[in-house]
């Protein structure tokens, strides 16, 4: 983002994480703000990556959603599809939340909007 008051609240959410540890409260809260700058900047996929972030941790209480895959695995059969509806994540995916945070700082990086398009479908498949 290029709003200096986006990149500070960026940062600050970065240094609660990881100072703080995990409050969905609060990042639900900030994450509702950095969506208010996205609008401003007319970033669609920011914005609805934002939305669907903050919907997840208030629906869910807990960030689940994996790190995207560099290149995707094809996965032949129904099986594999029955194993992924029975793994449902029940842990806090932090690492996963981290990297999704990082990805706002740079909207410019061709990558960064790539995952962000993942993590929107995966939120949304989720």
């Amino acid at each position: 983002m290029k709003n200096p008051s986006a990149q500070k609240l960026i940062n600050k959410i970065e240094v609660d994480l990881f100072k703080n540890g995990f409050d969905a409260d609060k990042l639900i809260a900030d994450l509702k703000k950095l969506r208010e700058y996205s609008m401003e900047e007319g970033n669609p996929v920011l914005t609805k990556a934002l939305r669907l972030t903050y919907e997840h941790l208030e629906e869910y209480g807990l960030f689940l959603i994996p790190i995207p895959d560099d290149e995707p695995i094809e996965e032949e059969g129904e099986e594999t599809e029955e194993v992924k509806e029975n793994n449902i994540p029940t842990e806090n995916n932090m690492e996963s939340l981290e990297y999704l945070i990082s990805l706002f700082i740079d909207l410019d990086n061709r990558n960064n909007m790539l995952d962000l398009r993942e993590y929107n479908k995966a939120l949304q498949d989720f």
